[in-house]
């Protein structure tokens, strides 16, 4: 359909899971994608696949929890993609644990993840978009940044964070033309969703069970939280600002 032709994203998380699919679905839909991950090989492989297609992308290794990466990744697909119209804060980790279990290490580095990176690459990727007219950002949020979960109160407050960090940003830079909304998915069948099942030392069957405890009885591919992402980006949401979009199979319902 073309809904993105001539836009410029950049995906944090773009190696794996949501990132993954997002970048192939934008790629699809006709935008250049930079594909902005920690894992070299899996973001490599990630552009592969897009360019195999006959789409433009690029992959930048970057560390999102720091300042120096997270500018240079802006930089960077500035240089060689021509501009940046979509950001795309999809970056994260999940630590389960309770705040007795849980220790100050893991509670910083999941509010690194999850929370100093969507204000790194927004600080590096706002004035971008001011100077240029205009913007979408899409923060990953979760369900658990709506409600409380168990086992995982590091999580829980990143995601209600990134929740209310969305509203905040919305405001600051709706005069400026860019529109700042929040994806709010349920379990999707990610290698992290996987990983939490090894972290509980529960069966990965059992675990999953679970997770497609829900009114539509199961838990949601990468590309259909993709596909939420993209109405955000596009111009069909183009009056959707400051919006938090879940997308959980009737999880919280």
């Amino acid at each position: 359909m073309n809904t993105l032709n001539g836009k410029v994203a950049l995906i944090t998380g773009g190696a794996s899971g949501i990132g993954r699919a997002t970048a192939i679905l934008f790629a699809q839909e006709g935008a250049a994608v930079a594909v902005v991950d920690i894992n070299a090989e899996q973001g490599q492989a990630v552009v592969q696949e897009i360019e195999s297609q006959g789409e433009r992308a690029i992959f930048i290794l970057c560390d999102v929890t720091r300042a120096e990466d997270c500018r240079r990744a802006v930089d960077t697909s500035l240089e060689l993609l021509g501009r940046l119209d979509i950001l795309f804060n999809n970056a994260g980790i999940i630590r389960r644990a309770d705040v007795v279990e849980l220790t100050e290490a893991e509670w910083d580095q999941v509010m690194a993840v999850n929370v100093k990176s969507v204000f790194l690459m927004s600080k590096y990727a706002v004035p971008v978009m001011i100077k240029a007219g205009g913007g979408s950002i899409i923060n990953t949020g979760s369900g658990w940044g709506l409600k409380g979960g168990r086992n995982a109160v590091s999580y829980c407050a990143s995601k209600g964070a990134v929740v209310n960090m969305t509203r905040a940003m919305a405001i600051d830079y709706g005069p400026q033309k860019i529109r700042v909304n929040c994806i709010c998915p349920g379990d999707t069948d990610t290698p992290m969703l996987r990983n939490e099942a090894n972290q509980l030392d529960q069966p990965i069957y059992q675990f999953l069970a679970e997770a497609a405890d829900r009114p539509l009885r199961r838990y949601a591919q990468p590309v259909e939280i993709a596909q939420a992402v993209l109405y955000l980006a596009s111009d069909a949401s183009s009056y959707m600002t400051g919006a938090t979009l879940v997308v959980d199979g009737g999880g919280l319902a």
